[in-house]
């Protein structure tokens, strides 16, 4: 009797145990590989190229900026749903539901291409400028902002319309840019080490905010309940969290080298970083100014682009086999490692 009770509530306790173990786990690790798919070369490019992710959580699709096209995949079988061609070397892509459209940057051509959300076909362009790479819907504004790399600058352009309203000089190269909603553009500006907010309506710049210890700021997300950015950058390598309204950096961390997107996840909490070496960096919430890092998971080199399924909570990165780097010379001292042609590819992590 003495033994059954004793059992039992051994057993009672161990339940407990697995149950806290579990929920620290929700919190506190566990991604790994749950897919890859595999995709041929883009239909006319002569190199392996491959930029932004955009998931469509809703939708349930997928926008894969790969070479000379954006390949649009289901989120939850990884097919290929359509693919949006005829480009020269496609970067972001932002959508506007409301008005059934998304909007391409093709930054060869320093243009725009203009698409039906239902059936992925092209209904026109818009004009940006030289280097036209990320992009960003506002819908406060109904505008989409497009940032312009080489001409430091940023092309407004009518979501309703696709025309555009104007443009506006950053005074640097701006990279990534995430809108919050009520009507502030944040971008980072690589060169300068910024932040630059952006009144999108007025289309004038309303602050700039130094980002140390971070340097060469590429990727930038946004915590829009709490109002807390997290812009990562490449030199020094590091993740800031920076307070959105007066661009007071809270606190910073390590990061491994190449970042180039960072993720929030309002449902978690959590904070993600991707970069070239081949890791994801995951931190979490603990409060609107305490941030903890929670595990670093290791992918494959080159999967730096990323994009998060608020679904599901997975996330997808692409990659590609990158042949050796070449010896280097006077005018490459450290040549990079070139993607090989036809082997694109899409990895999918979760917990």
């Amino acid at each position: 009797m003495k033994l059954s009770m004793i059992s039992r509530f051994t057993a009672f306790v161990s339940l407990i145990l697995l149950g806290v173990l579990a929920l620290a786990a929700s919190v506190n690790g566990g991604y790994h590989l749950l897919k890859k798919y595999t995709f041929g070369a883009a239909a006319g490019s002569t190199r392996e190229y491959f930029d932004y992710i955009t998931v469509d959580s809703s939708a349930r699709r997928v926008y894969l900026s790969h070479g000379t096209e954006i390949k649009v995949i289901d989120a939850d079988t990884g097919a290929l749903v359509g693919n949006i061609g005829g480009m020269k070397q496609v970067h972001g892509v932002a959508l506007a539901h409301e008005f059934g459209r998304g909007f391409i940057t093709d930054g060869a051509e320093g243009k725009v291409v203009i698409f039906d959300l239902k059936t992925l076909k092209t209904t026109g362009e818009a004009k940006a400028d030289k280097d036209a790479d990320s992009v960003v819907y506002d819908p406060a504004s109904k505008r989409v902002f497009v940032m312009n790399g080489d001409p430091n600058s940023t092309t407004v352009i009518d979501a309703k319309s696709g025309t555009s309203v104007g443009s506006i000089n950053l005074g640097g190269g701006p990279e990534f840019a995430v809108a919050d909603g009520k009507g502030t553009v944040y971008v980072n500006l690589e060169d300068k080490n910024e932040v630059v907010a952006i009144d999108s309506r007025k289309l004038t710049i309303k602050s700039r905010w130094p980002l140390a210890p971070a340097g060469g700021p590429t990727a930038l997300a946004l915590d829009q309940e709490h109002r807390r950015l997290f812009s990562a950058g490449r030199g020094p390598q590091m993740l800031v969290v920076m307070d959105a309204d007066n661009g007071h950096v809270i606190q910073s961390f390590p990061i491994s080298a190449g970042v180039d997107a960072t993720a929030y996840e309002p449902e978690t909490g959590l904070v993600f970083a991707s970069t070239r070496e081949g890791m994801i960096h995951i931190f979490h919430e603990d409060s609107p100014d305490k941030f903890s890092e929670v595990e670093s998971v290791k992918t494959e080199f080159g999967a730096k682009t990323m994009g998060l399924d608020s679904k599901t909570h997975h996330l997808f990165v692409d990659t590609a086999d990158f042949a050796p780097a070449a010896s280097p010379t006077a005018d490459q001292p450290h040549p990079r490692r070139t993607a090989i042609l036809g082997t694109f590819r899409v990895l999918v992590y979760g917990r």
